[in-house]
């Protein structure tokens, strides 16, 4: 009896001490990638160092729907000018509850009627007054709701590529591209680095024109999509947080980042739908002196389009 009752309390000694040994472990593994994510999100703010961000006056809707974000992401090509044009606007869609995202192109060269302002090409609006100003033009124009925007230079996405991807982003790209881009892509699936992938994505130098620079930029935003959910790639997210504070403007906290980034790694692979506004056979092409030439649409067909595409409930 006395035997067993020394046989148990060896069992229970070494129990604990196993359980004290694997609890050591599991705080020095946590202190490890602590301070691994602490040191890569430093390096990713100080990559992004120097950058100014303009400070944009920005009202966004209150969400009608509680679990529904829909985000106005801007590219602009300011090449160190005050003021520029979007090269790119999307509205992406973001359900948080099945974690899938649509996303809607505008054309730049649509016809705005912008408020207070003549009618011009819709890439207009924010060189004339900003962000705030081309919110209100596209919500005006087709009853769409918009919580949030992101506004990205071109060369800061260059860095954010090559960060979220350093080995490259996979494309298959469909034609030899070189023309005003700034780079020789050959036809094909290849990896592109930052520089590549937004050569890529600007490309319209041919028949498609700037139809089909909107379709290679949706595209483009969905092999980023794919990288990042990549589980290789989950170790550049302190990184690309720390970046993002510098190089991307947005009224965005980094906390709700941060939620984003952690709601897309649970989803794991995210279903993207995609729509270009004007869609088919709602517009006509015109011109005017003081606007060039620009894009006419139907706004009841594009606006009742919109609105069946971001209902989620389809």
């Amino acid at each position: 009896m006395a035997e067993n009752e020394k046989t148990r309390m060896r069992n229970k000694r070494r129990k604990i001490r196993k359980g004290r040994v694997f609890i050591t472990f599991l705080l020095l593994f946590l202190t490890v990638v602590g301070v691994y994510a602490y040191t890569q999100y430093k390096a990713g703010v100080d990559l992004a160092n120097g950058q100014k961000q303009k400070k944009e006056n920005f009202i966004g809707d209150e969400k009608s729907a509680k679990n529904i974000d829909n985000i106005l992401l801007l590219g602009v090509d300011s090449r160190g000018e005050e003021k520029s044009r979007t090269d790119s606007m999307i509205l992406v869609s973001w359900n948080k509850d099945t974690n899938d995202i649509k996303m809607v192109s505008f054309m730049r060269d649509i016809y705005a009627d912008i408020p207070n302002y003549q009618s011009y090409k819709l890439n207009t609006a924010y060189y004339l007054d900003g962000v705030q100003l081309l919110k209100d033009t596209l919500s005006n124009m087709f009853d769409i709701e918009i919580n949030h925007y992101a506004l990205i230079d071109f060369k800061n996405f260059e860095s954010l590529v090559d960060v979220v991807a350093p080995n490259g982003v996979e494309v298959n790209v469909e034609k030899n591209m070189s023309k005003n881009i700034g780079v020789h892509l050959k036809k094909g699936t290849q990896q592109l680095n930052g520089k590549e992938l937004l050569g890529y994505a600007r490309f319209r130098k041919d028949a498609q024109g700037d139809f089909g620079r909107v379709d290679r930029q949706q595209k483009t935003l969905e092999a980023l999509k794919k990288e990042v959910v990549s589980p290789t790639n989950y170790k550049n997210y302190p990184k690309l947080l720390g970046a993002l504070q510098g190089y991307v403007q947005t009224d965005i906290t980094s906390k709700e980042e941060l939620a984003f980034m952690t709601s897309i790694i649970k989803g794991g692979d995210v279903n993207i739908e995609k729509l270009t506004i004007p869609v088919e056979n709602s517009f006509t092409f015109a011109s005017y002196p003081h606007a060039g030439s620009v894009i006419e649409i139907n706004k009841e067909v594009n606006k009742k389009a919109l609105d069946v595409f971001l209902d989620f409930q389809q």
